[in-house]
């Protein structure tokens, strides 16, 4: 797999001196909740990041929930930990929220190359019978350079202006009913962007929590793979970075929302669609 390495792997490697393991879990309604699970036990070696003090800055009224974080910001915390331009990441969570993802999108975003998702996140690595530890790790200070990789993100103009162009899609990585506009547990506004396509990025996994199967996952996609420019969203840019990997995963280059959902409806003139796709 080209973005996703199993349990068994990381196993193997632990040791490896260019390896740096993060810890990404989080959850939207409990902010203390990732570092809480951090300091009860993680893996060895692995570092925690935050999602909203580490992967997003404060928002404007603009941005949505989560915008990008500063990002000399971002560089100097990944340089904190011991991530230069060489060095191989492996990224977990437990799947609550995609948090693991949306690191790894960003050390994209600054053009990064070595990541890759623990398939299955932290509830893999228990199952498989390794262990956790609370011992904290130490870094070596590196060194990382910054070459925005801009092609991967979207904004709400871009959404705004290929909206209804021939070639050009919107995913909604949400759950069906928040898609729908029936339920709406966080953001002010219900329902979706009109002409997007609704494909719950959990839907893509096994009961395992691991990621399908390619010809699996090239099924779930087929409607959208002639598509030149794919846009994906969430809420708050988090859970779309995970249907970004996937995607990429089948050789599709979607885009993601950065904004999404709570962006698009921090706009008065922005509609909203509800009910079921058209």
């Amino acid at each position: 797999m080209r973005n996703f390495i199993n349990a068994h792997w990381l196993h193997e490697h632990l040791e490896d001196d260019n390896i740096v393991i993060v810890d990404c879990r989080g959850d939207l309604f409990d902010a203390e909740y990732g570092k809480k699970a951090y300091d009860n036990g993680h893996t060895k070696k692995s570092f925690f990041i935050d999602i909203n003090n580490d992967l997003s800055r404060k928002t404007d009224g603009h941005g949505g929930r989560h915008p990008l974080p500063d990002i000399e910001a971002f560089k100097d915390k990944v340089e904190s930990i011991g991530i230069g331009d060489d060095t191989v990441v492996v990224a977990y969570d437990e799947l609550r929220i995609a948090g693991a993802a949306r690191f790894l999108l960003l050390l994209k975003y600054i053009g990064h190359e070595k990541l890759y998702l623990l398939d299955g996140g932290i509830n893999n690595w228990i199952k498989n019978g390794y262990t956790l530890e609370t011992e904290l790790p130490t870094a070596k200070k590196a060194k990382h350079s910054i070459c925005l990789n801009k092609n991967i993100l979207s904004d709400v103009s871009a959404i705004k202006e290929g909206s209804g162009e021939e070639g050009f899609v919107v995913v909604d990585a949400r759950t069906p009913q928040r898609y729908r506009g029936e339920m709406e547990p966080i953001d002010k506004k219900a329902g979706h962007i009109p002409g997007a396509k609704n494909y719950f990025w959990k839907e893509s996994l096994k009961p395992t929590g691991e990621i399908k199967e390619v010809e699996e996952l090239k099924e779930r996609y087929k409607d959208i793979k002639d598509y030149q420019e794919i846009v994906t969203h969430c809420g708050s840019g988090i859970d779309a970075a995970f249907s970004y990997f996937l995607m990429d995963e089948i050789g599709l280059k979607p885009k993601v929302y950065i904004g999404s959902w709570s962006d698009w409806i921090s706009y008065d003139d922005n509609e909203v669609a509800t009910g079921e796709e058209k």
